[in-house]
């Protein structure tokens, strides 16, 4: 069996069982290779393609290889490296009336070879794909066990997009998530000199000679290129940085590996009049920016640092806060040994210069020395040899300094004194005198009875007991004090410290030893325990709330719960702030109004709304202990939710110093990334019921409409035929006023028809059951036709006129004629109503963008202004309350057939004149567009021509 040389540096076995789990996660996931470049024309496919031939004259018949679908762009050398590779054929698609050709994911899916080809990772396929995105494709091809080898350019990651096109002045448009690029397993950088790249231009290696020019214009900069090559260095760094943690990890490797600049620097309590803590805090940060390195700030608390002063331990804290600020990522260790824990510390973080201060080197005797005595840095050097270790020198501090201060101390109010800590301590150190009493008083009636070895076992008990109830400190006496009681009431000769056996010597010593030992060792367990009882509360805290907050359905209850928990898990008042629907904080009201002064009406005028809202605003905390307003008496924390801020968490701490500690500002920040993504889920439970009903009312109106249209179209048609008998078909002849009754009962029962089609269509239209018959066909039939319909009610029509005007290159176009029909109709129909009598209305067709766009203008009032969009929802009509008839379906009906077509409809006023040939000055004109498509062709024959 073999044993690790230092128990120490085992690795963490938690880390070690998260590896494996991931491993067996992954073991039957295709492996993912990304040849990574700065732009266009470095050579990433032809590095590809190369390396795939490479493989297959290495093992050409244990790899099975599929060339999925890669670019060449004209460049003869790579399209040549394709010579001798299985290349999948590739997909049509019928797009903008101009085939396409993507790659084929079912097709490779079902060849199934053990490696394929993706060239240009973050294309967007095209519209109707099974994925808008390649490298979806690329993630079901690694979820089937295809291992996957693909391009990409810096400039397509989604982080860095914003950041290339403000260097570039060119926004791309095709875009791939980060944790994509950080999740592949290979990353093959393919990089070129800017001066090479723009030779590579000029001679046509990259673009067609027209392309080129205007590509070096733009885009193929040299200043752009150098840019572009130093982001795409630095974002392969960065991720071999996380192959590097990743090895370290696999392989259990527990030493400081120099692959980056990193530091580390180590605060200690130091000397309060020299402020030695912020000099080492300030001078690593400016190391850290001097060498544009990462770094963090550790503080390790041993169990004589947990006796300091709290306003020691405020002094420490905000030194944390000040590192924290210059951008270092604090920490805070415990451990009876401050060397070891920076050593472990910077192992665990690979980081490889170890900062500390020199005056943790001073001795308690200034001037002397032990020879055995070593200082932290000389400790760290030994514990860690790989890692540079720092000293940082201490500040001076000249004899003018010191008067002033002296002066200021002398002029400044002295801090609050803390008796109750103070009798507290030395009520520790009264009871080990009553104890050590005790323990000697118990033992002396022994002494008959037993030797004095089992006697001695009675007070070392006492010094394990007084170790673990009070402290190092006071178990130190008690071991003083037991060797004393020892030789004074129970040595011979006794009542007295002379020794008359000099064995008793070596006694005393080695009980003494053994004391402080166990004391020693007693008291920083007992340290030990309380820190890990510390953090159990912690976590159980977090647990138990995350369960709370997992069942809530209502915001009113998050609101409680997350109240009532944070205030009982801290000891600190706690408000939480929601918005309104404009994203306005509303004051927050108190759990309980009594606890308020009646004049507040319960509202806690403690909490600032202005600073609230400024952190809800910015996303940023602010108040107590932060950058901004830091004299307030709450800290703001905004609740960040993945889609927005959901709020603010306004905590009043019981304690100064309780959100200085780092720990406990990463458990409120916990907190409060629970209570945001339980608001968000609130909401978004509160959004879909209130879908859901809507969608229940929306089917249960079209249903009612659907059988009210079914029912009432008989009876009205019935009136229609009965009022055109009365008029034209009875015997004998109705008197003229009797014929015009008839009359006006058979139009307005024609109306009504229309009416119920317009709601039995929308009614259709809503279920999904209206089917385009489409077919290729003249617009110009249907216009007349429309024309004609709409024409034939003279009381509705009246003198109006019609102007038509048609593109002569209007080509046919593929639509439902009768829908179409419809829509025209509804547009004339709607022009006469909000028209005078007199009116002109103008139908233009032309062609505009690939489009076929037809125009409905007229000269009447116009559209309100608001109402240009409005006027297409259901039920909605130009004049709220008029004698104009409607229900305001016609629009609604018509926007909807255009959609079903795949075209637009739009209303907007229009400023032109009217001329002598009917043009509109004025009024509103509705427009709507059409796909042109591909048109057939129709083919004359001989016997079709002949007279």
């Amino acid at each position: 069996m073999s044993i690790h040389p230092d128990p120490d540096l085992r690795p963490d076995p938690d880390q070690l069982l998260a590896r494996i789990q991931h491993d067996a996660a992954v073991s039957a996931r295709g492996k993912l290779r990304i040849y990574f470049g700065a732009s266009a024309g470095v050579g990433k496919t032809f590095a590809m393609l190369s390396a795939a031939r490479q493989l297959i004259d290495e093992s050409p018949t244990d790899r099975n290889i599929l060339v999925g679908l890669v670019e060449t762009h004209g460049r003869s050398d790579t399209a040549a490296q394709l010579a001798g590779l299985e290349v999948l054929k590739r997909k049509r698609w019928g797009h903008k009336a101009k085939p396409i050709e993507e790659f084929d994911l079912d097709a490779a899916l079902e060849r199934k070879p053990s490696l394929i080809l993706v060239d240009e990772f973050a294309h967007s396929n095209v519209a109707g794909s099974r994925h808008p995105k390649r490298w979806q494709d690329v993630e079901e091809l690694l979820a089937a066990g295809i291992d996957v080898w693909t391009t990409l350019n810096v400039q397509h990651l989604e982080s860095l997009n914003d950041v290339v096109s403000g260097i570039t002045g060119i926004r791309v448009q095709e875009t791939l998530p980060d944790h994509v690029f950080d999740d592949a397993d290979e990353l093959v950088l393919v990089d070129v000199p800017a001066d090479e790249l723009l030779a590579r231009l000029s001679a046509g290696k990259v673009y067609a000679a027209p392309q080129a020019a205007q590509a070096a214009r733009n885009f193929f900069r040299k200043g752009n290129l150098i840019a572009l090559r130093e982001i795409a260095l630095r974002r392969t760094a960065d991720r071999v940085e996380d192959d590097v943690k990743t090895y370290r990890i696999e392989k259990s490797i527990s030493g400081v590996w120099k692959t980056e600049a990193s530091l580390l620097a180590c605060i200690g309590p130091g000397n309060r009049q020299h402020n030695n803590a912020e000099h080492v805090v300030r001078s690593a940060a400016r190391l850290a920016s001097q060498l544009n390195a990462t770094w963090h700030a550790l503080y390790v608390e041993t169990p004589q640092l947990q006796r300091l002063s709290t306003a020691e331990r405020e002094r420490i804290l905000n030194v944390l806060k000040l590192a924290e600020t210059l951008g270092a990522t604090t920490s805070v260790g415990t451990g009876d040994d401050i060397a070891r824990c920076a050593a472990d510390y910077a192992r665990a973080h690979n980081l490889g210069k170890i900062i500390v201060g020199r005056h943790d080197n001073a001795t308690p005797l200034a001037g002397f020395r032990w020879p055995w005595w070593r200082s932290q840095s000389e400790r760290i050097a030994a514990l860690a040899p790989e890692a540079d270790v720092v000293e940082i020198g201490a500040i001076p501090s000249p004899d003018t300094l010191k008067s002033s201060a002296v002066a200021a101390s002398a002029s400044a109010p002295a801090p609050p004194v803390d008796y109750a800590r103070r009798r507290a301590k030395r009520m520790r150190y009264v009871w080990t005198l009553a104890t050590s009493a005790l323990t000697t008083a118990l033992a002396t009636p022994l002494l008959p009875y037993f030797d004095l070895a089992n006697i001695v076992m009675l007070f070392l008990l006492n010094v394990v007991i007084v170790a673990v109830k009070f402290g190092r400190g006071p178990a130190v006496l008690s071991a003083v004090l037991g060797v004393a009681a020892f030789d004074f009431f129970f040595v011979l000769p006794r009542f007295s410290f002379a020794v008359s056996d000099v064995q008793y010597l070596l006694t005393f010593s080695v009980m003494l030893a053994v004391a402080l030992i166990i004391g020693q060792l007693t008291s920083g367990l007992r340290f030990q325990a309380r820190i890990a009882r510390h953090r159990e509360e912690r976590a159980r805290s977090l647990f138990a709330f995350a369960k709370d907050l997992s069942g809530v359905l209502q915001t009113e209850q998050v609101v409680e719960k997350s109240v009532e928990v944070i205030e009982r898990a801290f000891k600190s008042k706690v408000q939480l702030i929601l918005p309104d629907r404009d994203n306005q904080l509303t004051a927050p009201r108190a759990a309980n109004k009594n606890d308020l002064p009646a004049q507040n009406g319960g509202v806690d005028m403690g909490v600032d709304i202005s600073v609230a809202q400024w952190a809800f605003d910015k996303g940023e905390q602010a108040g107590f202990a932060t950058d901004t307003l830091p004299a307030s008496g709450y800290r703001y924390i905004p609740l960040k939710a993945p889609m927005r801020t959901r709020g603010v968490l306004a905590i009043k701490p019981s304690s100064t110093r309780w959100l200085l500690i780092p720990e406990q500002q990463r458990q409120i920040e916990t907190f409060a990334s629970l209570i945001a993504i339980a608001l968000e889920r609130v909401h978004y439970v509160e959004v879909a019921q209130e879908t859901l009903i809507k969608m229940e009312s929306e089917r249960l109106r079209n249903s009612l409409l659907a059988a009210l249209s079914h029912d009432l179209r008989t009876p009205l048609t019935a009136i229609v035929g009965l009022a055109e008998s009365l008029s034209m078909t009875a015997l004998p002849p109705l008197p003229i006023a009797q014929q015009e009754t008839a009359l006006a009962i058979r139009d307005e029962s024609l109306r009504m028809n229309t009416l119920v089609n317009n709601l039995l269509d929308m009614a259709r239209i809503q279920s999904g059951e209206i089917k385009l018959r489409r077919e290729w066909q003249p617009i110009e039939e249907v216009i007349g036709s429309a024309i004609r319909s709409i024409s034939a009610s003279n009381r509705l029509w009246g003198t109006r006129r019609i102007k038509v005007s048609i593109a002569p290159n209007v080509p046919l176009l593929e639509f439902d004629s009768v829908l179409i029909e419809r829509v025209l109709a509804n547009l004339l129909e709607n022009a006469a109503k909000y028209t005078p009598l007199t009116s002109h209305i103008a139908i233009d067709v032309r062609l505009e963008k690939g489009t076929c766009v037809v125009v409905v203008a007229d000269n009447g009032p116009g559209i309100a202004a608001g109402q240009e969009k409005t006027i297409f929802e259901k039920f909605t009509r130009g004049e709220q309350e008029s004698a104009t008839p409607g229900v305001g379906l016609g629009l609604a009906i018509s926007r909807a057939i255009v959609e079903a077509h795949h075209g637009k409809i739009w209303a907007q006023n229009v400023s032109a004149t009217i001329d002598a040939n009917g043009q509109p000055s004025h009024g509103a004109e509705f427009i709507f567009t059409l796909p042109l498509g591909t048109p057939p062709t129709v083919s004359v024959g001989a016997s079709e021509t002949a007279p």
